[in-house]
């Protein structure tokens, strides 16, 4: 994403997704073995066959809400793209539980925001109500997983996709 901004000049716009909301079914233990069995093909994809990165990620199945949450209110304190890299990073390289609020807590005051603060936006309906509409929205889109990208709210990405098919359908999109 941060290739695609500096060479197309685009602008992104997070938004929120729950692969496990709340209330959702328990995981079975054998889809949770096929998971993790799943694990080491996804660490050598993401290394070698496609992007150069280093996968350690944190525990399957969690709750994201705490995060989206903090999202919104990292967002309107002006560090939304630095919040989402650091909890990207606290999830994906550091293997971090991203639903436990210390985590969460040491990620935001990472970024300058106040832990206190912080702590009690996750509790604001504001932000909450922001992380639902997002959640409708995608719906709406007839989005079921992420990563998922809408260009110019007519192009569909879905999945983790090459940065040369990002960059052409960015092209395409400001063609039109």
């Amino acid at each position: 994403m941060e290739k695609l901004k500096q060479s197309h000049d685009v602008q992104i716009q997070w938004r929120s997704y729950e692969l496990r909301p709340v209330g959702s079914p328990p995981i079975s233990p054998e889809y949770l073995a096929r998971i993790e069995a799943g694990r080491p093909q996804l660490v050598e994809m993401a290394r070698e066959r496609r992007y150069g990165l280093e996968i350690n990620s944190g525990p399957f199945g969690i709750n994201s809400r705490p995060a989206l949450v903090g999202a919104k209110f990292a967002e309107a304190q002006g560090v939304g793209d630095a919040y989402h890299d650091a909890v990207f990073r606290a999830y994906w390289q550091e293997a971090k539980n991203i639903e436990e609020l210390d985590v969460l807590a040491e990620v935001a005051t990472a970024v300058g925001l106040a832990r206190d603060q912080f702590l009690a936006a996750l509790d604001d309906p504001t932000y909450q109500n922001e992380v639902m509409a997002d959640v409708q929205q995608a719906f709406q889109y007839g989005l079921s997983g992420v990563p998922a990208l809408v260009y110019d709210k007519k192009y569909l990405v879905s999945g983790a996709q090459p940065y040369e098919l990002l960059a052409e359908v960015a092209e395409k999109a400001r063609e039109m």
